[in-house]
């Protein structure tokens, strides 16, 4: 897993470098699932974001981004399990509300990823996590971008296996982009 999500970051920094640098990221994520157990979860993600165009090699607005995420985590209910992901991410940003130095976003996207924990009812520890966010980005006129966003977070393993009960979580996101 930590292989492919290696390659997934790298092969998006190698289209960037050709047209533009890539912007990379870190970003904390906190929260607790909800459906079925109550457990916490946090997240150390790192990420690296270019222009949806650069990616898809077709037209796309400026505001529209392109993603790749890698994320190591943990539960926080005692247990100690912990979590690995490789996601892709759609991030539209919005210039309607926004201002010189704040704007919002939406994103959504899919990846896999492996647990070391399953609930009842779920058959396998590899699946995968459709989620979407919101949040705003602040870009002070000299510093770094800072982000902060809800996400709504599902791990499922498609029906790979006939039990297949999800998991749904919450999650606050604070992020820094360089």
């Amino acid at each position: 897993m930590m292989v492919t999500g290696a390659l997934v970051l790298g092969a998006a920094g190698l289209v960037a470098a050709q047209e533009s640098s890539p912007r990379y990221g870190l970003a904390l994520i906190a929260g607790q699932a909800y459906d079925p157990d109550r457990f916490g979860l946090v997240i150390l993600q790192g990420n690296v974001q270019l222009p949806y165009d650069q990616v898809f090699w077709h037209d796309a607005p400026d505001s529209l981004f392109f993603k790749g995420e890698f994320n190591l985590g943990v539960t926080t209910d005692g247990r100690d399990r912990v979590l690995a992901a490789v996601n892709i991410m759609a991030v539209k940003y919005f210039d309607t509300f926004s201002s010189s130095s704040w704007q919002p976003y939406l994103e959504g996207g899919i990846g896999v990823v492996y647990t070391d924990f399953r609930v009842k009812g779920q058959g396998l520890r590899f699946n995968f996590n459709p989620q979407i966010g919101v949040g705003i980005a602040f870009r002070p006129a000299h510093g770094r971008e800072i982000s902060v966003g809800l996400r709504l977070h599902h791990l499922s393993n498609a029906d790979l296996h006939r039990d297949n009960r999800g998991i749904n979580s919450l999650l606050m996101v604070a992020g820094v982009r360089f």
